[in-house]
């Protein structure tokens, strides 16, 4: 397993400090502890690179997003830490996708994940393109067996459902899930109607993928998103989240690989994953798609950064028991 995973640099993890021992004045890179995942033995939130751009190569987009796990760490070791001294945060290392052997990187990515999962720990996937998702899938569904149904949460302008008969990219993977997998289900937010042929859309239907618009999850719109969100919750046994950050308004975030001047703004994202990711049901999350070669002074990176940390936070710091529903 140690094989898989190339070890963090600690110089990636550095900041301000205010104070040595004071914890209410630490911030991320003061409690993250850079370990292999054998050696881990307590509940916590377990961060994991995937350095792959080969899905976005294929499905022809712009190249950059294997740099995005490294920046969003160093933004992430910037923002103070506000859990308890019992939460605690590892980093383990990072995938690394080599030449053009993305099939290969997506099974190892899907090994470790698993490995976590069943050390009931929570996998934070710093990718990479968005065929990050496809091996974050693949760890998840191993974990939770064949019979369990998974609902699959994507926040996304594109449902990446295109055809993979010749080959696989970041534009496939749900579509390789859902035709491989009668046991998961998926429902994006954020589809823009423009980002979209219309075959996709009707690939969408025909597959009964569940969506909402990108015009209809503006302020004053979040309570119905949020009703459809928790319907969908509690359809499913078990729930992955994925965030692929071209769903954000490109004057936020400009540098992801296909920006889009009808995104998201920031704060709708930062509630929906908040919402998702307070659901014991939720396994694991995933951020996708940000390119520091092009980003604005550090914009995207550092919104990327501010929104795990979100994830982060949630899931540590208070979730709904979903046993009962």
């Amino acid at each position: 397993m140690n094989g898989l995973l190339k070890k963090v640099n600690e110089d990636i993890w550095l900041g301000r400090t205010d104070h040595l021992e004071n914890r209410t004045s630490f911030r991320y890179h003061q409690i993250v502890e850079l370990e292999q995942i054998e050696k881990l033995e307590y509940e916590t939130c377990v961060i994991i690179g995937f350095e792959s751009e080969e899905g976005v190569r294929r499905n022809k987009g712009q190249l950059g997003a294997a740099k995005a796990p490294n920046a969003l760490r160093s933004e992430l070791a910037k923002l103070p830490w506000k859990l308890s001294k019992e939460k605690r945060l590892a980093d383990i290392g990072t995938i690394e996708c080599i030449g053009n052997g993305l099939e290969k990187a997506q099974q190892q990515l899907g090994e470790v994940v698993n490995k976590v999962l069943n050390k009931k720990m929570i996998p934070i996937i710093l990718g990479g393109g968005h065929e990050t998702a496809y091996g974050h899938y693949l760890g998840v569904r191993n974990h939770i067996g064949e019979e369990a149904k998974l609902g699959i949460i994507n926040i996304d302008a594109h449902f990446d459902l295109r055809p993979y008969d010749e080959q696989t990219s970041s534009g496939t993977m749900f579509r390789q899930i859902l035709e491989q997998d009668k046991n998961s289900n998926y429902f994006v937010l954020g589809i823009q109607r423009y980002g979209n042929t219309q075959e996709l859309f009707d690939k969408a239907d025909e597959l009964d993928v569940t969506y909402i618009y990108e015009e209809e999850m503006h302020h004053g719109q979040f309570e119905q998103v949020n009703t459809a969100l928790e319907k969908f919750i509690q359809k499913h046994d078990y729930i992955m989240l994925t965030l692929c950050t071209d769903v954000l308004n490109a004057a936020f975030a400009p540098g992801v690989s296909a920006p889009s001047p009808f995104g998201l703004d920031p704060t709708i994202v930062r509630a929906i994953i908040k919402t998702v990711t307070s659901h014991e049901k939720v396994l694991s999350f995933d951020i996708s798609e940000v390119n520091p070669i092009m980003d604005e002074n550090n914009r995207t990176v550092k919104l990327g950064a501010y929104l795990t940390n979100e994830a982060i936070t949630t899931f540590l710091g208070g979730r709904k028991n979903d046993t009962s529903s």
